[in-house]
């Protein structure tokens, strides 16, 4: 059952002076559709982003072969002390340089994106609320619940067209990874939001996150 615990969670932070809101789910779950209309819909920069997949581990001097068998879906594929120091810097008012990750290369880019603080940050991931001490640093955990077989087609278009897979490969990928590590690491996670968004990114609901963030503002 959705839980829209909005109003109190607000209501709580009004004296803090920077917001961070976790936003997890399964792979093709629509994280990323309800990060970038969260930003269309927010004041310009009041928004920064941290993507948890910038900060997986560079594996680019594996092989072809050892590359394929990179498990994604656990945990100890993100250097999670960086991600968690990243935060902490921008909350102390500094400029991070978050990496820059390729999933093509399994590498991560000798240049970097510079993040700024801002009143509002954003920690957008499939495994954001797997951390224990990640999560104790966020105001707000959301989690975008969107069913299997709607994530698993998304999956199939965007690991063809982005990550320079086979069919094959995505499928198996899905069977190896993605379907038991959800099951085991993500999907319990749910229990720890404070607002669940049913089907994926419902306008509806995500309308009311952004009109709460502004009302944050604001005050």
């Amino acid at each position: 059952m959705p839980k829209f615990q909005l109003l109190p969670i607000f209501v709580a932070l009004n004296t803090n002076t920077m917001l961070i809101i976790g936003i997890a789910g399964g792979s093709g779950s629509g994280k990323t559709t309800v990060v970038k209309e969260l930003v269309r819909q927010l004041p310009e920069n009041s928004v920064s982003v941290i993507s948890q997949d910038a900060y997986y581990f560079d594996n680019g001097d594996k092989t072809p072969e050892e590359k394929k068998q990179i498990n994604f879906d656990h945990p100890d594929a993100i250097e999670w002390p960086l991600l968690i120091d990243h935060l902490d810097r921008l909350k102390k008012g500094e400029t991070i340089p978050m990496p820059i990750y390729t999933y093509v290369t399994c590498a991560r880019s000798q240049e970097v994106i510079y993040v700024h603080p801002t009143e509002v940050i954003l920690v957008e991931g499939i495994m954001v609320l797997v951390n224990e001490e990640l999560r104790k640093r966020m105001d707000i955990k959301v989690f975008v619940d969107t069913d299997g077989d709607e994530r698993l087609m998304r999956i199939i278009r965007r690991d063809i067209a982005e990550r320079g897979r086979t069919w094959e490969d995505v499928l198996r990928h899905y069977q190896t990874f993605v379907k038991p590590m959800h099951q085991q690491f993500i999907e319990p996670t749910k229990r720890t939001a404070d607002i669940i968004l049913p089907r994926g990114s419902s306008p509806v609901v995500v309308d009311i996150l952004a009109s709460r963030i502004r009302m944050h503002l604001g005050k």
